[in-house]
């Protein structure tokens, strides 16, 4: 481990990691600058929640003199490396990580570490039950990207726990430290807007597995043409997953008929039918034939697969049903922050559909979305910064065959767009939050932008 004692370090972002990581290293005798470019007032319960830790707050901004003295530089996931303070920092050969890289040089047990653009979380999630019905040693940690930063909890954690640990692409940017199982579910066009070019991005997502040995474990998405291309990079035991066998007698999963199968070892094992899967859609078998893939690479067996599939109902802002009025139901997707992914949510249901689409745009593209929204869509509930961006899309779209879409409403924000739904949604409908696009424009993130829809959904009377 570190010593960190004397070392001077610059974090910057006041956010979720960033407090975290100026929680370890204080405790840990560093010298902490946490930087932000809100003012005082705006990280006042921040500053109350690090209080008696020796940190230096430098808020407002970003002045280049944070860099005088500092002995390492850790952006937090939200802050872009082209930022200038990181630039010149990197332009000075000041080391640069964050609190997953310094997690991943002193956590003491084995690790498995899932990313990709649509997906991760729930199959972080569902990942993290099979190992707590499977495993016989210490704890599973279950945190990264989603619940809490892991970096909290590494003091505790001992050489016969397990981390279950869900990585973003900003995260992985500055990693280079491996996970001992590597999955990449998938690699779509997302967050372009960040990482400017796909090769940029998927080049992100690469790293979680070029640091591996021969001794580790990957899993990729044979059905994703960006996953799978990767395979040539794994150093280690290759699995993957997809509706298809895997291919070239491999191992993973796959589905044959109306059953989830394990292929592993040369043996055929069947793990359970798709009625046994409590989620909806076709993208969350997807993620179940993931999970079961991973927990396989991570030397767990069927039975425990099972158990943690078993009445799992899915994970908050990812299609959960929010409640029936008036004959309609509700469901909040927020997660949903690119159009595929937006488009996964519209083919989950059969039923007919009014969608609240919008937010802030990445710089992707919505032809096909709108070419679906046509073919799907009953009533389109437009709302936020990329109303009009949306709406011009659908309106270049030719009518489809059977076309469905019979109004496109648009509204300055969410809470408008909730009582606009409520206005054109009949009993037997379904009105579906999947955005399509981000949250920044009207809420922090995606799921106070959820809890926001939940909260207006269920005052409707």
């Amino acid at each position: 481990m570190k010593n960190w004692r004397g070392s001077k370090v610059l974090i910057i972002g006041a956010a979720r990691q960033g407090l975290a990581l100026a929680r370890y290293l204080a405790s840990h005798g560093a010298q902490v600058v946490l930087n932000d470019q809100r003012d005082q007032d705006a990280l006042r319960s921040a500053q109350e929640e690090l209080a008696g830790l020796d940190i230096t707050w430098r808020c407002g901004g970003h002045s280049l003199d944070l860099l005088e003295g500092v002995d390492l530089v850790c952006p937090s996931g939200g802050v872009s490396l082209s930022l200038p303070l990181v630039v010149e920092a990197l332009r000075r050969s000041i080391p640069i990580s964050n609190d997953s890289q310094i997690f991943m040089e002193i956590v003491p047990c084995r690790v498995v570490a899932i990313t990709g653009s649509a997906g991760k979380t729930t199959t972080t999630t569902l990942v993290g039950r099979i190992m707590r019905e499977g495993f016989s040693g210490g704890r599973v940690y279950v945190g990264g990207n989603i619940g809490l930063p892991l970096i909290d909890f590494v003091d505790e954690m001992t050489d016969h726990d397990l981390v279950v640990m869900e990585l973003s692409s900003f995260q992985l940017e500055l990693m280079r430290r491996s996970p001992d199982v590597a999955a990449v579910l998938n690699i779509t066009p997302n967050h372009l807007d960040r990482h400017g070019t796909m090769q940029a991005y998927q080049e992100a997502k690469a790293q979680l597995l070029t640091f591996q040995s021969p001794q580790s474990a990957a899993v990729l998405g044979h059905g994703d043409p960006g996953a799978w291309s990767l395979r040539s990079q794994v150093k280690g035991r290759l699995f993957s997953f997809g509706f298809e066998r895997p291919p070239a007698s491999g191992e993973g999963t796959g589905l044959e008929g109306d059953w989830l199968v394990l292929y592993k070892d040369g043996q055929r094992l069947e793990l359970m039918p798709q009625q046994a899967i409590a989620l909806r859609g076709a993208h969350n078998v997807l993620n179940v034939l993931a999970a079961c893939a991973v927990a396989a690479a991570s030397g767990f067996g069927p039975e425990a697969m099972r158990e943690g599939v078993k009445d799992f109902a899915g994970v908050d802002h990812r299609l959960q049903w929010v409640r029936r009025w008036n004959g309609v139901d509700w469901y909040n997707d927020s997660i949903a922050t690119a159009p595929e992914r937006s488009m996964a949510s519209i083919q989950s249901f059969s039923e007919p559909l009014v969608l609240l689409a919008g937010g802030r745009d990445k710089n992707l593209p919505w032809e096909e979305f709108a070419r679906l929204v046509r073919q799907r869509i009953k009533h389109l509930v437009l709302f936020g910064e990329a109303a009009a961006l949306i709406g011009q899309n659908v309106d270049r779209c030719p009518p489809a065959s059977a076309d469905r879409l019979q109004s496109v409403v648009h509204c300055r924000g969410l809470q408008e767009a909730v009582q606009a739904a409520a206005n054109v949604a009949e009993p037997g409908d379904v009105v579906l939050l999947a955005p399509g696009g981000t949250s920044f424009d009207e809420f922090k993130d995606f799921e106070e932008r959820g809890e926001w829809y939940k909260t207006w959904v269920n005052a409707l009377q």
